[in-house]
């Protein structure tokens, strides 16, 4: 996602030739957002994730604002995206709210299964969840685990199970030309490290 088109979203925006015209935010972010900064809570950020999922289906962000809306009359959570309840109850929510709307009318019933299972679902695949909201989120996947997004640790920058951000580990690669010093030097091991490069290059892919 790029960074006007997550502004748009949180912030709202004006169009039309005059600018008269507004689109409200998806809904209300955790953080104010007024400078040209934009924070993100964890919640807010597992939220985006399943926006730009929608809209990789060309479904319309006035359509996702009434899905979100509705999401969040049937769960009952401010973020219904990254609810326990969503990752067991997704798939009939999103038929149910898509076959609703204009855009989803335009999407046979077999074809917003397969897009469910094929786009969404690996979406919640790599989140960990206490209680009924995320916790954690694993972006190189739950069966590797060897990058981790938790905002209880390290101010919620992506880390190796060890606990060094992958940022770091990164750069300390760049410097010193090797895997296996970086490993030594921070005292986690190789397989964490190469994580940390990859999770790193898709960042700045």
């Amino acid at each position: 996602m790029s960074r006007p088109t997550v502004s748009r979203w949180l912030r709202g925006y004006s169009h039309g030739e005059d600018g008269t015209h507004r689109s409200e935010a998806l809904w209300k972010p955790d953080y104010q957002n007024d400078g040209d900064q934009i924070e993100l809570s964890f919640r807010d950020l597992i939220e985006l994730r399943f926006v730009k999922a929608f809209r990789d289906l060309g479904v319309g962000l006035k359509t996702i604002r009434d899905c979100y809306r509705r999401a969040v009359d049937g769960i009952q959570d401010d973020r219904p995206f990254s609810t326990q309840r969503f990752r067991t109850d997704g798939k009939t929510i999103f038929l149910e709210i898509t076959a609703k709307d204009h855009d989803g009318r335009m999407i046979d019933l077999k074809k917003r299964q397969q897009v469910f299972r094929t786009i969404i679902e690996p979406s919640l695949r790599d989140l960990e969840f206490d209680a009924s909201t995320v916790a954690r989120w694993y972006p190189l996947g739950m069966r590797q685990r060897s990058v981790v997004v938790d905002p209880a640790r390290s101010f919620g920058r992506p880390i190796v199970p060890g606990g060094v951000p992958t940022g770091i580990l990164a750069e300390a690669v760049r410097l010193e030309g090797s895997a296996d010093a970086v490993a030594a030097l921070y005292e986690v091991p190789k397989s964490d490290v190469l994580a940390a490069v990859e999770f790193e290059q898709r960042l700045a892919a």
